[in-house]
């Protein structure tokens, strides 16, 4: 047995998640009815979203009680990045829904209730900030975690003292090696996971909204490797292809299987720390990516609300459709914080064109059909962002520093 381990352990942790994902995706068509199987993924998904929220407020006190100083600039350049993609992927989005125009089949509404305006959006944010530490680690609210865990290990420099540091650092380090332990037995997840959803679903998905998912996907992969890269690209003057396929690889497969950008956050930290990333940086701009780097979700806000605009034959011009990019940008940094995430957001810019709730609730229905693909997809792109921006960020100083650097 010991002998297995071993050989288990030697093997790239790739090639195992991808033997993982064979194995589910040929048990989910041989043996859809083993449900045992199914318990793997929700196990594994379970212990990620568990110990995340822990590993980030553990972490981000640790590394701001004994953070250095000057890194100031590097969040500063983390932030735009991370805004400038999102913005970005909202504009492509609205270009790819005039060049392929998308009517769809509306369905009954959905039974939940969506935030009216882009007001209502950020009052749930600002109040997930100052929510009750212990109400955040419980509910996995990322807002409130980072807000309580900045302001503790802000309190603990000052204090600078150094057995408190210590016990700081061993914790840190305690978790982070949970972290790995949960990792290293993703393979078994993935294959829960992937039989899950090749059993429900079969191979063949969603023939009637085919288009939709095309343009979703399609507009999702074009910023994953196009615009991303570009931005990459200017950032660094270096070939962005090896950073991007990377993070793709070692994030974006697990966050398409997980779909959850809460639990891809130890799979994140993970990769910063293989690619050579200030622990006092990473640790923080992750989990912020989390939270505010929404590529996926201000396509989809943005696709979804002009697929009900064709649907509606309302005419839109180019103004409006800026308007919609940044409303788009701005509700998809927030979504987060509104139960049900990028879909039930589609309704606020819904009403940017005059389309009633009732209508605009029909679409996201549609979105909760495909959803198993589309927010599959968001998430990778989602995921594999906050690292590719968050090693951009810091590569780039150390480019100023005139210090060599490599993906």
């Amino acid at each position: 047995m010991k002998t297995i381990v071993a050989k288990y352990n030697q093997t790239s942790l790739i090639l195992r998640i991808a033997v993982g994902l064979i194995i589910g995706i040929i048990l989910g068509i041989a043996v859809p009815q083993a449900g045992f199987l199914d318990i793997l993924g929700t196990l594994f998904v379970g212990a990620l979203k568990a110990i995340a929220p822990i590993l980030v407020f553990v972490l981000v006190i640790s590394s701001l009680a004994q953070a250095r100083k000057g890194i100031g600039s590097q969040f500063r350049t983390v932030i735009i990045l991370y805004m400038l993609s999102t913005l970005l992927a909202a504009f492509f989005a609205v270009i790819a829904s005039f060049l392929f125009p998308v009517t769809l089949k509306l369905t009954d509404a959905v039974e939940q209730a969506a935030p009216v305006g882009i007001g209502e959006v950020f009052n749930t944010l600002l109040s997930n900030v100052v929510a009750n530490p212990v109400a955040s680690l419980m509910n996995a609210n990322y807002i409130g975690i980072l807000f309580w865990a900045i302001v503790l290990g802000l309190a603990f420099k000052s204090l600078a003292a150094p057995a408190t540091l210590e016990v700081l650092m061993n914790l840190s380090d305690a978790v982070s090696k949970v972290v790995r332990w949960i990792i290293n037995l993703a393979p078994f997840g993935i294959m829960g996971l992937v039989h899950s959803s090749v059993s429900e679903y079969g191979i063949v998905i969603f023939k009637d909204y085919g288009k939709l998912v095309a343009v979703l996907v399609g507009t999702m992969l074009f910023t994953s490797l196009i615009v991303n890269p570009l931005i990459i690209f200017i950032c660094l003057h270096r070939n962005p292809y090896p950073l991007v396929f990377r993070c793709l690889k070692e994030s974006g497969v697990t966050a398409f299987f997980t779909r959850s950008s809460a639990a891809n956050i130890p799979v994140n930290m993970q990769l910063c720390e293989k690619l050579g990333l200030d622990k006092d940086m990473y640790s923080v701009s992750i989990p912020l990516g989390a939270t505010i780097n929404m590529d996926g979700a201000a396509i989809t806000i943005t696709i979804m609300t002009l697929a009900a605009v064709h649907t509606m034959g309302i005419s839109v011009d180019l103004p409006t459709a800026f308007i919609l990019s940044v409303l788009a940008t701005l509700g998809a940094c927030g979504a987060s914080g509104v139960a049900g995430g990028s879909l039930l957001l589609i309704p606020m810019a819904c009403s940017l064109f005059g389309i009633s709730n009732d209508i605009a609730m029909q679409v996201v229905g549609v979105g909760f059909i495909i959803g198993v693909i589309q927010d599959s997809v968001e998430t990778a792109l989602n995921s594999a962002g906050d690292v590719m921006f968050a090693a951009t960020a810091e590569f780039r100083e150390k480019m100023k520093r005139g210090e060599d650097f490599h993906f």
